[in-house]
């Protein structure tokens, strides 16, 4: 076996995989609220080290550490849950969340199941019923997990901590939830998140702007030198592969006459 091959291959592998991850943020460069994400990588030697000394399963007990591999393994992807910048729209009911927190969001999949979604986007509007929506038709959530439901024909306000107001009365707030770790959170579907097992709600300490959008913090330019360097990178190792063909074919046919 030809460890160089395996090797170059392991690295082809890991920088195909940080691609897919740049053109997915470059593609959601426009939406509203994305949230950039990053990828890992791990050396052989570090794997090793911490499965040496894990000792949570069968302590002082000799077990395999798992196949010989001598490249890079592809490690866990990361989110970047840093604000991104506002833009002035205008619009009644165009929300930016400053600071912390999610807008809570009642998901119906296509099975008709309802769940608790959380999003960054704020591009509501409101339905025939009068109630706040998503651009996809969910229902935006108020204090107490409760629909939030105005008069169309009237004039809307929403105050800095989501309270809504028509002619001077309250007829809402809009809950805003944020999680003590977001290492807890997964992505689902287009531009909403999840909480996994070991989630913790606590209370956010944010300030909405109505009027504004918070958009993507994804930064084109910086994604794009991120994009040439992976792929000259997965370039180096093809080369790899190309030499060590070659000095193969050299051995099989040349000193093998010998």
């Amino acid at each position: 076996m030809v460890k160089g091959l395996y090797t170059a291959y392991t690295g082809m592998l890991n920088e195909q995989h940080r691609m897919d991850v740049l053109t997915n943020n470059l593609a959601n460069s426009d939406t509203h609220g994305f949230k950039k994400e990053g990828a890992t990588s791990q050396a052989f030697d570090t794997v090793l080290g911490y499965k040496i000394k894990d000792i949570s399963d069968t302590p002082n007990i000799a077990k395999g550490i798992g196949n010989m591999n001598l490249g890079v393994k592809i490690g866990e992807n990361y989110t970047d849950y840093s604000q991104g910048p506002f833009r002035v729209t205008g619009n009644t009911y165009d929300l930016a969340i400053s600071g912390k927190g999610f807008y809570s969001i009642e998901f119906t999949n296509k099975a008709g199941q309802k769940s608790t979604k959380y999003t960054r986007d704020g591009a509501f509007t409101v339905n025939k019923e009068g109630y706040l929506v998503t651009k996809d038709g969910d229902y935006v959530l108020g204090t107490g997990d409760s629909r939030i439901k105005v008069d169309p024909v009237r004039d809307v306000a929403i105050d800095t901590r989501g309270n809504v107001f028509q002619d001077g009365a309250s007829v809402g707030t809009i809950k805003i939830t944020d999680f003590q770790d977001y290492n807890y959170l997964e992505h689902y579907g287009e531009n909403y998140y999840e909480p996994v097992k070991g989630a913790t709600e606590i209370p956010g300490d944010y300030t909405i702007n109505q009027g504004y959008l918070e958009t993507s913090n994804v930064q084109v330019v910086q994604e794009m030198v991120e994009m040439i360097s992976v792929s000259r990178q997965y370039e180096s190792n093809q080369r790899i592969i190309t030499t060590i063909d070659s000095t193969l074919e050299i051995a099989s046919r040349q000193l093998g006459k010998v």
